[in-house]
């Protein structure tokens, strides 16, 4: 679907759409194709998650071209499409710092989506929260009364928790983009880049290509806790042993590498990986502190999530060799292109959730119109397929997404494995 090339109108685009519609909403059932994801745990309360947006490039890194600018009050209203399915996109339009940048971005990927997707049956209500729960709300209160079958958005836990309370009320669904996965629930979707998976992932790799024992040296942040917790389960999972974990401040992480250098540097480590779950504005202290303490990435292997993905991490010499677990970025690579195409501006990196949303809700009310988006619909363990890769909502509102192993060589990220391309059903 998303890595189909932006051809001329109608022909590839609504082949495109028909890929995610046949390959995604019904038949990803793990019959064909290769790899799998892991079985969906039981519902359990998940751990406290990060503040959004937390994936790396989620936001314009220093020096970067520029991208989108935020929208005025004027054009955060506006309708995109006019078929007879109503869909709410509700984004922080005018909110706040670097959530309004984000917001235009996911704003323009939906357009793309709706313009790929030959006659879709939607219309989409662009609704602004202001980044704030009490605008969510207010803004999920019009799109149902102006006939919503399903909210998209918004970005912010507080404000998904706080739209999802009124659409659930009324028995409508929400797929929203917070990366704390304490706001999901039955019917209140999340989909986005989550840690736990990207957590999982690497620790699973890990486990495979032999090691054993694992250190960690984590921000005191919200993110860093809950990669923390994660890594312990998943170590307990995979039978390996935590050598040493410590927390540090953000961005002073000396003392709590002194503490760990014993069992991370010199000629004989006690563990043989390092688990790093930080981005490029803490990792170059770490590094720093590394090397000070004897740290060699040939002896004790680097690991960690998609925060690693942007060129600052990568260009770090003493990750060089480390291993991490994303989305496949071809997808995204893609999609930007095509986006490029249509905006002459960069998209962020999360412009891929809302382009996935809305071609799944258009491929969904192409089969069953308004009466499409039910809970069981939008769990189908088979899953759907998108410009990040094959992702799947489970009934506790959180998804599975499959993900690459990419390892850094000469200040590049290379797949090393890649992501499954189904879901098994019924697992």
């Amino acid at each position: 679907m998303a890595q189909a090339s932006h051809g001329t109108a109608g022909g590839l685009a609504g082949r495109a759409a028909w890929v995610f519609v046949i390959a995604g909403a019904l038949v990803l059932s793990g019959c064909v194709g290769s790899g799998s994801l892991a079985p969906p745990r039981k519902a359990s309360r998940p751990q406290p998650a990060p503040v959004e947006p937390a994936y790396a490039a989620g936001v314009t890194p220093p020096g970067a071209p520029m991208q989108d600018a935020p929208l005025g009050p004027a054009m955060a209203g506006t309708t995109i499409g006019n078929g007879p399915v109503r869909v709410a996109l509700i984004l922080p339009m005018t909110g706040a710092g670097q959530g309004a940048v984000v917001a235009q971005s996911m704003r323009n990927a939906a357009e793309l989506a709706l313009g790929e997707f030959q006659n879709s049956d939607l219309t989409l209500f662009v609704k602004d929260d202001n980044g704030t729960p009490e605008g969510a709300q207010a803004a999920a209160q019009q799109a149902l009364a102006e006939g919503a079958e399903l909210i998209i958005g918004p970005l912010f836990a507080g404000s998904v928790q706080a739209a999802g309370q009124v659409a659930r009320q009324r028995g409508k669904p929400v797929i929203g983009f917070s990366t704390d996965a304490s706001v999901a629930s039955q019917g209140v979707y999340l989909l986005s880049f989550l840690v736990q998976e990207e957590v999982d992932r690497i620790v699973s790799f890990a486990a495979t290509q032999g090691r054993r024992s694992v250190a960690a040296l984590i921000p005191e942040t919200q993110y860093g806790r809950v990669a923390g917790a994660r890594l312990q389960q998943a170590a307990a999972q995979q039978g390996i042993r935590i050598a040493a974990l410590e927390y540090y401040p953000p961005g002073q992480p000396r003392e709590a590498v002194q503490r760990v250098a014993p069992v991370i540097g010199g000629s004989a480590p006690q563990a043989d990986a390092l688990f790093l779950p930080d981005n490029g504005d803490g990792l170059p202290a770490m590094a720093q502190a590394l090397q000070m303490a004897g740290f060699d990435p040939l002896r004790v292997k680097p690991l960690g999530t998609g925060l690693w993905d942007e060129p600052r991490v990568v260009a770090l010499p003493i990750l060089q060799g480390g291993w991490f677990a994303a989305p496949d970025k071809r997808g995204f690579t893609a999609f930007a292109e095509r986006y490029r195409a249509r905006f002459n501006v960069d998209p962020i990196r999360l412009a891929t959730l809302s382009y996935d949303a809305v071609t799944l809700a258009a491929a969904l009310a192409r089969m069953q119109g308004a009466q499409a988006f039910t809970d069981a619909m939008l769990t189908n363990p088979a899953g759907f397929a998108g410009a990040d890769g094959v992702f799947r909502f489970n009934p506790d509102g959180t998804n599975d997404r499959a993900l690459t192993v990419q390892e850094i060589r000469g200040g590049a990220a290379v797949a090393i494995s890649g992501a499954p391309r189904t879901l098994v059903a019924g697992n």
